[in-house]
């Protein structure tokens, strides 16, 4: 990790895995704590989760990687909405 504070550090890894393409993914939550990046929140597929981790590492490679996001069912509609 950089000399940043870990806020500053937090939100960089943020701001990554936002932009990576591999992920994506603005909604995730970033804590890091002395040797440690603890990653919270939701996504679609287990693949992406992984990326999330790939991500981290690269940005974090000194830091142990706790990937807490969980894989939620996104399923297509069922029915047609209807706008009145």
């Amino acid at each position: 990790m950089s000399d940043d504070a870990p806020q500053y550090a937090a939100t960089r890894l943020q701001q990554a895995l936002a932009e990576d393409e591999r992920t994506n993914e603005l909604g995730i939550k970033v804590t890091i704590r002395p040797g440690h990046v603890f990653l919270r929140g939701d996504v679609a597929t287990p693949e992406r989760r992984e990326w999330l981790t790939e991500v981290a590492t690269e940005l974090e490679p000194d830091l142990q990687i706790h990937n807490d996001v969980r894989v939620v069912d996104v399923d297509e509609p069922t029915e047609e909405e209807t706008l009145q």
